[in-house]
């Protein structure tokens, strides 16, 4: 049985960092693609970004040049640096699990395997 398991959440200041990880288990974890998404009070979860197996890696608008998306096959763990973290990142982060035919990977529907969520509050 496949499990994603966030930590690293937390609270933080604008300006600053914070290092999500998620912890897979129960697939072959280098035949997937992976990303981490978001959900703030009253709106959409969204992509935020992704890996693909062969280490491709892209990212929302709203984050480029601030986040960056890296895997350890090694410890079937992936994270997500935030950097310059800004209020508007508050939200519920997930991170998710995916195979087969990679059309959007910063869609939801591309992701079989999801985490319970780590919350992130940026104060001003």
């Amino acid at each position: 049985q496949v499990q994603l398991v966030e930590s690293g959440g937390g609270s933080v200041q604008a300006g600053g960092s914070l290092r999500l990880s998620c912890a897979v288990s129960g697939y072959t974890y280098n035949g997937y693609y992976m990303g981490w998404f978001r959900q703030a009070p009253g709106k959409e979860r969204e992509g935020v970004a992704f890996i693909d197996s062969d280490g491709y890696r892209n990212y929302a608008g709203s984050v480029k040049g601030r986040f960056t998306i890296s895997k350890d096959n090694t410890k079937n763990t992936l994270y997500l640096q935030m950097d310059r973290l800004k209020p508007e990142d508050t939200a519920i982060y997930y991170c998710a699990a995916g195979q087969g035919v990679a059309w959007d990977l910063l869609r939801e529907w591309q992701y079989a395997h999801w985490g319970q969520g780590t919350q992130v509050t940026v104060s001003s």
